[in-house]
């Protein structure tokens, strides 16, 4: 929907004021999350933090705003930067440099994004409706939630150099080579319609020409974002939900008893363990450190922490509105197999 255009100079100051209205109570939100989600669980409702029930619950109240928050503030983002691109000209550039480098750019512009795998999401929308090709597109779904720079930092603490080097590339060699062969695949036909009928690309190639104003760019970031948001919320919800009962009801016991052995199916057991679960990489660290103190090889480990933060099933959920279930199945299994072979590398190596 195009809004009418009102050029006057008082109109886009005062769309800039309500814009940033917005967003200061959006920071402040955001900010204190934790604090409403510890005063909802602990002090409203009266449940022990070392519960298995209040750990579940905590996780639930706070992960939810915070991915909503997220990905409408994501989207908003990306739509109104849109408006001022050409994308015709960005796709071309993509284009002309190549699958190999294109990879290579989208894997590291993933590995210094701090986003988590439900949170990437909206930036791999963006990039599809953009017209930036499919496999390109996972070369940054991939790498993003599995490079982490704060994960890093634990890494380099714990375990040294060496081993935060490795992770570092691997991360972005899954990311490059898994994205190339899904590439390779042409599988845009199993993307969900709605994603090319939302246009930004097209907003930005009219806002060349046109000239919008403030109040127009800002309407169109408004009517993509609850477009967007109107039909993955319910998504979103269901995901996190999963996540919660898994953090709550799963105890990290059971996780070091399947994975504590260096037996040769422990990679691929680590990696299928680690799709249920959902987490970023700095929080599964933790687990990490309690699996290798079971005496659990650090390849093993280490797959099983890019299975959690790379091919969560809270994740899935939300990428289902996104892409048909033939393409998500094609996606995991591309995506597990680059984990688990790597894995045996980094057992074989160390």
């Amino acid at each position: 929907m195009r809004l009418p255009r009102l050029p006057s100079l008082h109109d886009d100051r005062a769309a800039f004021l309500l814009v940033g209205l917005l967003i200061f109570l959006w920071l402040i939100a955001y900010n204190n999350l934790q604090m409403i989600a510890d005063w909802v669980t602990y002090s409203l409702m009266g449940l022990s933090p070392v519960s298995p029930l209040g750990a579940a619950l905590n996780f639930f109240v706070y992960d939810v705003p915070k991915i909503l928050l997220l990905l409408a503030g994501m989207i908003f983002l990306i739509t109104l930067l849109q408006t001022f691109v050409d994308t015709a000209k960005v796709r071309a550039v993509v284009e002309r440099r190549g699958e190999g480098i294109g990879n290579v750019m989208a894997a590291l512009f993933g590995a210094i994004t701090p986003f988590c795998s439900c949170s990437s999401v909206p930036l791999f929308i963006g990039f599809v409706q953009a017209g930036i090709p499919l496999g390109i597109t996972f070369s940054f779904l991939i790498t993003s939630p599995i490079m982490n720079e704060v994960a890093f930092v634990m890494l380099l603490g714990l375990f040294g150099w060496k081993v935060a080097v490795l992770y570092l590339v691997s991360g972005i060699l899954i990311g490059v080579v898994a994205g190339l062969i899904l590439g390779r695949m042409k599988l845009e036909r199993y993307v969900e319609p709605f994603v090319y009928e939302v246009r930004p690309n097209q907003v930005g190639h009219r806002s060349l020409q046109t000239k919008l104003t403030w109040i127009d760019r800002f309407g169109q970031a408004v009517d993509s974002t609850r477009d967007i948001l109107s039909k993955v919320w319910l998504f979103v919800i269901i995901g996190i939900g999963i996540g919660a009962f898994i953090h709550g009801f799963v105890p990290e016991d059971a996780l070091t008893g399947i994975m504590g052995e260096n037996a040769w199916w422990s990679v691929p057991a680590a990696v299928l363990v680690g799709i249920p679960l959902y987490s970023n990489a700095a929080g599964v660290i933790p687990i990490v450190s309690a699996l290798l103190g079971k005496g659990a090889a650090l390849g093993t480990a280490l797959a099983f922490m890019m299975s959690v933060v790379a091919l969560s099933l809270p994740e899935m959920i939300i990428l289902r509105k996104v892409l048909k279930p033939r393409l998500i199945a094609i996606f995991v299994t591309v995506v597990a197999l680059s984990i688990i072979i790597t894995g045996y590398l980094f057992n074989l190596v160390i």
